[in-house]
């Protein structure tokens, strides 16, 4: 057993092991303990959103919306304003995946707040996970956007600088998401250290205003990565190469 396990990762382990073997299993792997905490935290924040999202739909109501319904509505006024300023007139069809990536980093960042629980972001596995999505979601739609055209970005404005231009910028696009692992894992793993050390070692007050430090961070850094990603994607689909 792992020396530190949460307590409804030790319920996975305990009565559904044969399932996360089987997951294990597609990679060549078995774990007597095959659930880690990250791993056990997203699902449970998946679903606990799948919840609330479908006890909103029905609710909707352009009469008498309720407080819920405003908080995100405000939150697409937000997202569809920031992809317009980035993406442009084309920002409409992609404002699903900048809205899931923003909720599901910001949601990942406060819920290690809670206690008993953790932030999957403390684990570079988890940021390295939306930094790939974002990867092949930007260049999909690149490709979705501009045909084999798409690829002309890589060779750069001047023919006989392609030999160069090639590998400089397939380097600088795999650092992106090197980058977008790094900045959120690291930015969110020392944090919930800090908040930790500071929680042990004094009373009420000093907590409570790093637990609000936390939040900004994790706040900011959601936005970040959401930003990086409309900046990514806005300059996949541009059509002026």
């Amino acid at each position: 057993m792992p020396e530190s396990e949460l307590w409804i990762t030790k319920l996975f382990n305990e009565y559904l092991p044969g399932l996360g073997n089987f997951f294990l299993g597609l990679v060549g792997r078995h774990a007597d303990h095959p659930w880690a905490d990250f791993v056990v935290m997203q699902i449970l924040l998946v679903v606990l959103l799948m919840v609330a999202f479908a006890l909103l739909r029905p609710r909707l109501s352009v009469d008498k919306p309720g407080g819920f319904q405003h908080i995100v509505e405000l939150l697409y006024d937000f997202v569809k304003g920031q992809a317009e300023d980035q993406v442009g007139h084309a920002a409409h069809k992609y404002i699903a995946f900048f809205g899931t990536l923003f909720i599901f980093i910001f949601c990942s960042n406060m819920i290690g707040l809670i206690p008993c629980f953790e932030s999957p972001t403390n684990f570079a596995y988890v940021t390295a996970g939306c930094a790939l999505a974002t990867f092949f979601y930007y260049h999909g739609v690149g490709f979705a956007a501009n045909g084999i055209g798409y690829l002309g970005q890589f060779a750069g404005p001047i023919p006989l600088l392609a030999i160069l231009m090639i590998p400089i910028e397939i380097v600088s696009h795999l650092a992106r998401v090197l980058s977008l692992t790094v900045r959120l894992y690291a930015n969110m793993f020392a944090g919930e250290q800090v908040t930790l050390v500071f929680i042990s070692l004094t009373k009420l007050a000093v907590p409570v205003i790093f637990m609000g430090l936390h939040i900004f961070v994790g706040t900011i850094q959601a936005y970040i990565f959401m930003l990086l990603a409309m900046v990514y994607v806005g300059g996949a689909v541009a059509h002026e190469h």
